[in-house]
C-alpha cells in the first residue's frame, strides 16, 4: 500500500474502503489535469466565438495582467505569521541541532505582526525595515519576502488610519523603492528570489503607497478642552527638550508661533547636538554666524550627514547571552510574575540581556 503522508516519496492516491474492498480514489493530479484541459477547452471556445474581435491583443495583455496581479495580491494577503516571542538563534551545527538560524527565518518567526500594533516598538520596527530594505532583502527566501511586504502593508494602513510617524514610512518606502529599482535594473546580475514579475508588481504596490501618504491630510481635531497652546512656555519648551530627532522639533514648531520661536532656540539645538555627538566631531563640521555665534541648528543636519545618529526606542528586542536567545521581553509579564521572556536557565537572567539595536539585529545573521 502506498505512503500517504506529506512527503515527496507519496504518489498523490488516496483510498476508500467499500463493500468489495479497498478502491482507490482519483489522484488529484488527474481532477487539475482535466480541470486544466476544460479551461482551455472553453477558453479556446470564447476566442473561436463570433465576439473574437472583442478579445484584441491589448485587453488580452491587460487582462492577463491583471489576473497576475489579481493573484500576487490574494497570495500576499494570505498571512504566514509566526507568533514566537523568542528564537534560538545558531549559527553552526552541533549534535543537539543541525542548521542554523536565518535572517529571514528570525523574522518569520518572530512576531513583529503585533509589534508594530505597541507604540513602543513601532519605530524600532520601521527602522529593522528599512535596513533590510538597504542591504539584506536578497537574503530573505520567498516566506520572508512574503512576511516582509504584508507587515509592511500593515504598517502603511496604519500610518493611513491614526497618522502616526508618516515621515518614517516615507522614508523607509523611498529606499526601499530605491533597492528595487537597482535590483529590477540589474536582474540576472544579482540574485533575486522570486520571479520578475512579482518584484515589479510589488515596487507598483510601493509606488501606489507613497502616492497615498504624499495625499495624506491631517484633519484638524476639534476639541472645546484644553490643548497644547494653552500650556506655558516652561511646559512647552520641556517638551521640545524631550525630542531626539531634529525633524520632530521642527514639525512642532510649524504648528503655532509659538512653538516655532521656541523651536529656534539656539541651547536647544545645542542639548540636540550634544546628546548625538561627540565634541570632536564638532571641530571637524563647524559652522559660524556672520556675528560669531556657533549655528547649532545647521550643525546638526551637517552633522548627521556624516555621522549615524544615536538611536533612541522605547522597546526592543533582546538577547541572551547565557541561552544565545532572541527575544521580544514583556515588561509586564516580568514585573508580575518575574518572568524573563524566554526559558532561561542563568541563575540572574537580566544580567545575561542585552538590548539588540536593529543595526546588530541584522549583524547576528552575517556568517
Amino acid at each position: 500500500m502506498p505512503f500517504l503522508g506529506q512527503d515527496w516519496r507519496s504518489p498523490g492516491w488516496s483510498w476508500i474502503k467499500t463493500e468489495d474492498g479497498w478502491k482507490r480514489c482519483e489522484s488529484c493530479s488527474q481532477k487539475l489535469e482535466r480541470e486544466n484541459n476544460r479551461c482551455n477547452i472553453s477558453h479556446s471556445i470564447i476566442l473561436n466565438s463570433e465576439d473574437e474581435e472583442i478579445f484584441n491583443n491589448e485587453e488580452h495583455e491587460y487582462a492577463s495582467k491583471k489576473r497576475k496581479k489579481d493573484h500576487f495580491r490574494n497570495d500576499t494577503n494570505t498571512q504566514s505569521f509566526y507568533r514566537e516571542k523568542w528564537i534560538y538563534v545558531h549559527k553552526e551545527s552541533t549534535k543537539e541541532r543541525h542548521g542554523y538560524c536565518t535572517l529571514g527565518e528570525a523574522f518569520n518567526r518572530l512576531d513583529f505582526s503585533s509589534a508594530i500594533q505597541d507604540i513602543r516598538r513601532f519605530n524600532y520596527v520601521v527602522k529593522l525595515l528599512q535596513l533590510i530594505a538597504k542591504s539584506q532583502l536578497t537574503s530573505l527566501s520567498g516566506v520572508a519576502q512574503k512576511n516582509y511586504f504584508n507587515i509592511l502593508d500593515k504598517i502603511v494602513q496604519k500610518v493611513l488610519d491614526d497618522h502616526h510617524n508618516p515621515r518614517l514610512i516615507k522614508d523607509l518606502l523611498q529606499d526601499l523603492s530605491s533597492t528595487l529599482c537597482i535590483l529590477i535594473r540589474g536582474v540576472g546580475k544579482s540574485v533575486l528570489v522570486g520571479n520578475i514579475n512579482i518584484w515589479i508588481c510589488r515596487l507598483e504596490t510601493i509606488l501606489t503607497w507613497q502616492q497615498q501618504l504624499q495625499d495624506l491630510q491631517m484633519t484638524k481635531q476639534v476639541n472645546n478642552g484644553l490643548t497644547l497652546s494653552d500650556l506655558p512656555l516652561h511646559m512647552l519648551n520641556n517638551i521640545l527638550y524631550r525630542f531626539s530627532d531634529g525633524w520632530d522639533i521642527i514639525t512642532l514648531g510649524q504648528v503655532t508661533p509659538t512653538l516655532y520661536m521656541l523651536s529656534e532656540d539656539r541651547q536647544l539645538w545645542k542639548k540636540l547636538c550634544q546628546y548625538h555627538f561627540a565634541e570632536k566631531q564638532f571641530c571637524r563640521h563647524l559652522i559660524l554666524s556672520e556675528k560669531g555665534h556657533i549655528e547649532w541648528k545647521l550643525m546638526y543636519f551637517a552633522l548627521q550627514k556624516h555621522y549615524p545618529a544615536k538611536e533612541q526606542y522605547g522597546d526592543t528586542l533582546h538577547f541572551c547571552r547565557h541561552c544565545s536567545i532572541l527575544f521580544w521581553k514583556d515588561y509586564h509579564l516580568a514585573l508580575l510574575f518575574k518572568d524573563s521572556g524566554h526559558p532561561c536557565t542563568a541563575a540572574d537572567p537580566d544580567s545575561c540581556f542585552t538590548p539588540v539595536s536593529p543595526q546588530h539585529f541584522i549583524d547576528l545573521f552575517k556568517f
